[in-house]
């Protein structure tokens, strides 16, 4: 009776400590994947912290623009009340001093609107750029920033893809994952009817010459043109708001001293231009 006893208490134990042991390795995976979640929310959370970084500084810098030129006025508008007081005193103005006073104060407040145009254009760029950047790096997802990199930069979005997602080596011919790549980048732009962009190939300071390509040169002007038409033929994208560009070697952003820097510069750059026009448009001067 005894032994049975003790059977049937071993048996209890065992039975306790196999169940302790699974819960204990569900909490452990529990416990994994919300780690897991935790990396990516902060990964996203610094990509956004570099974003809003870069922005503040941008914004600083404008804004101390801004004040200079707002004193600047401030001066000439003291100056021209004190030259009115004077000129008060005066029993006589002629009447060209008196057009020369009207056509200053004409020009001061000409110069107020300018600050205030320019302040919300600049307020808009950035914000549509903003958007642009988070709308392409959505549709893209989560690919290896070594890869493709999306920023901004005085106003401008880079995006640079690394020859490995789009070509074979020496070559210029699409790959059919660089198709589905490009075919995200398009989906993105061909919403923004406006926007003019220039696809640049670069690549790194090797000496090349195969086939029918010359040089590095002509390496990256045929890479940037393999990328236009893919964008026109596949992807509908207008053709006039497109230009197709080469850099050969001489705009490297890595150095040419390691296999990292040379994989770096083998790349194709696409460049969001600003609408510059609607800024000279704001600096011309009124018609008399």
């Amino acid at each position: 009776m005894r032994t049975k006893f003790i059977l049937l208490l071993c048996s209890v134990a065992m039975l306790s400590s196999c169940v302790s042991t699974k819960k204990f390795k569900n909490s452990e995976s529990q416990l994994a994947h919300q780690k897991s979640q935790m990396t990516k929310v902060q990964q996203d959370l610094s990509t956004c912290e570099g974003l809003r970084k870069g922005n503040e500084t941008k914004i600083a810098d404008l804004l101390a623009q801004l004040a200079a030129l707002k004193e600047q006025i401030s001066f000439l508008k003291e100056n021209n009340t004190q030259a009115l007081k004077q000129l008060e005193n005066l029993s006589v103005i002629s009447s060209s001093q008196a057009e020369s006073i009207k056509k200053s104060m004409e020009n001061m407040g000409i110069k107020d609107n300018m600050i205030f145009s320019l302040q919300s254009s600049l307020a808009q760029r950035d914000s549509l750029n903003m958007a642009l950047v988070m709308n392409l790096k959505g549709a893209i997802g989560n690919l290896d920033d070594k890869d493709i990199n999306i920023k901004v930069d005085k106003g401008v979005v880079y995006i640079d893809i690394s020859d490995k997602m789009l070509f074979q080596s020496g070559s210029y011919n699409i790959t059919e994952r660089a198709s589905e790549i490009l075919g995200k980048v398009a989906t993105v732009l061909k919403n923004q009817k406006s926007i003019e962009f220039m696809v640049e190939g670069h690549t790194d300071n090797v000496p090349f010459r195969r086939g029918d390509l010359l040089d590095n040169w002509d390496l990256s002007v045929k890479r940037a043109t393999a990328v236009v038409r893919v964008l026109q033929d596949k992807y509908d994208l207008n053709p006039a708001m497109m230009t197709a560009a080469g850099r050969s070697e001489y705009q490297p952003i890595g150095v040419n001293d390691t296999p990292e820097g040379k994989a770096a510069n083998r790349r194709t750059r696409i460049v969001i231009l600003p609408q510059l026009d609607q800024f000279f448009k704001l600096l011309e001067r009124p018609k008399k």
